[in-house]
This record gives structure tokens, C-alpha cells and sequence, in this order.
């Protein structure tokens, strides 16, 4: 508090105190963060030899490296985000970059991606249903749905019976496990 009784705007923690509680946060779930992370790491086996060609740039490589540390930190809906984000920035930009060097509309939808990829065998089948079941896991967190859509993440706990954090680790596994799908593709896949 300042003399005149007002609560002072900055945080009476010291340097060391905030320490103190990042360390606990970090010990709290440690073995947790070791699991995720050996996950990621046996995921990620599936990549090329040489590594993974990353269309998209900046935003891209953004993506994939957020979407990795969150999944390890448990950021689960950011997890989410990112993963779907990957996928419309990669499969987008190497529309525009690839073989065939395609114009693309100067906001195309990740619907109009999807269908150019799948037409041009770049994903299959199985990938565009999951990769619209990846947007389907995004768009209820980034967009209001009411207590009754069956999307809702509150309804999904009380369906499934299940915290919120598990339904939110169980679709962050499942969209860290399409991004390294997506990037261990033969269209961006390196083998040395």
C-alpha cells in the first residue's frame, strides 16, 4: 500500500517468490510433461530422415514449435489452435508453392484447401475426415456454442462424464498426432 492507503499497482512478489511458484508449478506436473513430451518425441519418429519440408513460412514454423511446447506444458486447447492452424497454413501454402503452383484466393477457407488437397491426392481420404474433425475441435473453443450443442465443451464433460482437462488432453494427442501426420506426408517428407 502506498501512504495514501491505495493498493500499490505492482506486485508485492519479489523475484524469488515467483520463482518459488513457477518450480512448484513445474514439479506439480513434471512427470506429466515427461510423458507428453516422450510421446511427441515417439510421434515424431514418423518424420523424414532429413527431416520435413515446412510450407507456410514464419507462421508455419510457428505453429508447429508452440503447438509442440504446449502439448508438453498441457496447454491443451492452444494445442488444438496451433495444430489446426499448421495444417491450413501447410497444406495452403504448398498449394500456392508446389508443382503445380496454384492461385489461391486471398482468404481461402481450410474447407477450399481441404478439397484442393484431397483432389490432388496431396491428403487422403482418411486425412481430410480427420483433419475436419481437427477444425471441428477447434471451432467450439474459438466460437460460442450453446450449453446444448453436443460440440460445447461443459456438455461434452457432462456427456462423457470426464473433466474437462481429459477432453481437452485426449483431442490435444489427437491434434499433435495430425500435425506430425500431416508433416511425415510424402509432400513434406525429406529422406536423405
Amino acid at each position: 500500500m502506498t501512504d495514501d492507503g491505495q493498493l500499490d499497482i505492482l506486485s508485492p512478489l519479489t523475484d524469488l517468490d515467483l520463482s518459488r511458484f513457477l518450480i512448484a508449478d513445474l514439479h506439480n506436473d513434471l512427470s506429466g510433461m515427461v510423458s507428453r513430451y516422450r510421446q511427441l518425441v515417439d510421434l515424431s519418429s514418423s518424420l523424414g530422415s532429413a527431416g520435413t519440408l515446412l510450407a507456410g513460412g514464419e507462421t508455419s514454423w510457428t505453429h508447429w514449435t508452440e503447438a509442440r511446447s504446449s502439448f508438453v506444458h498441457g496447454n491443451y486447447a492452444a494445442t488444438v489452435f496451433l495444430a489446426q492452424g499448421l495444417a491450413e497454413h501447410l497444406l495452403a501454402d504448398h498449394l500456392r508453392i508446389g508443382l503445380m503452383g496454384e492461385e489461391l484466393p486471398e482468404r481461402v477457407s481450410f474447407h477450399e484447401t481441404l478439397s484442393r488437397c484431397r483432389t490432388r491426392d496431396i491428403i487422403s481420404e482418411a486425412d481430410e475426415t480427420d483433419l475436419r474433425r481437427l477444425m471441428g475441435l477447434r471451432n467450439p473453443l474459438s466460437h460460442f456454442r450453446s450449453i446444448d450443442d453436443p460440440a460445447n465443451l461443459t456438455r461434452r464433460v457432462l456427456n462423457t462424464m470426464l473433466s474437462a482437462e481429459e477432453n481437452l488432453r485426449r483431442d490435444a494427442t489427437f491434434a499433435i498426432s495430425m500435425a506430425v501426420r500431416l508433416l511425415a506426408l510424402p509432400a513434406f517428407r525429406l529422406d536423405g
